[in-house]
């Protein structure tokens, strides 16, 4: 049997500098379903909609008691992983998209109408994002808030600081 002695000093500096030790926690990235952003009334009007007609002049709306931006409070501060496309808000010198709207299907907020405010995130990258083409999902990484974000392109009732985006994959 192997033993092993882990001198007073090391356990001393482990409970002071919990953070910066060997068994410092990591978050436990829980997978978040899109319908979990939506409250429960949202989830009803969502089931109860009226088909969408696409004719006429003007452009295509939602009731607007779906697009109050209420949000599920549980989700506050919730480590997230969530797959999604991106829509590019803002980028750097290098093209590398450093701000986005995470969406749950292609082409929102391209086309009218834009999803739900709940079921749009807003999304901070610092390192940036890189892309080859609009159409591919990602998976975003980070503490997902309950904070509302207002752009001209649409609005987000959630936002995340992202620690990692990867490409999708099932």
């Amino acid at each position: 049997m192997l033993t092993m002695r882990i001198p007073g000093a090391l356990i001393v500096a482990m409970l002071m500098f919990p953070g910066s030790s060997a068994f410092a926690e990591t978050p436990q990235w829980r997978e978040v379903d899109w319908l979990e952003l939506m409250p429960e009334e949202d989830l009803r009007l969502l089931e109860n909609l009226p088909e969408i007609e696409h004719e006429g002049s003007g452009p295509v709306t939602l009731p607007d008691e779906i697009m109050t931006g209420r949000v599920v409070p549980e989700m506050n501060n919730t480590p997230a992983r969530i797959p999604g496309f991106v829509v590019p808000l803002k980028t750097v010198g290098d093209q590398r998209i450093v701000e986005f709207f995470l969406v749950p299907y292609y082409g929102a907020c391209i086309h009218v109408p834009p999803p739900p405010p709940n079921q749009i995130i807003h999304v901070k990258y610092e390192k940036g994002l890189k892309l080859d083409v609009l159409y591919d999902p990602y998976w975003v990484q980070g503490v997902l808030k309950t904070e509302k974000t207002d752009n001209v392109v649409a609005s987000s009732s959630y936002t995340i600081v992202a620690d990692d985006i990867e490409p999708y994959t099932d």
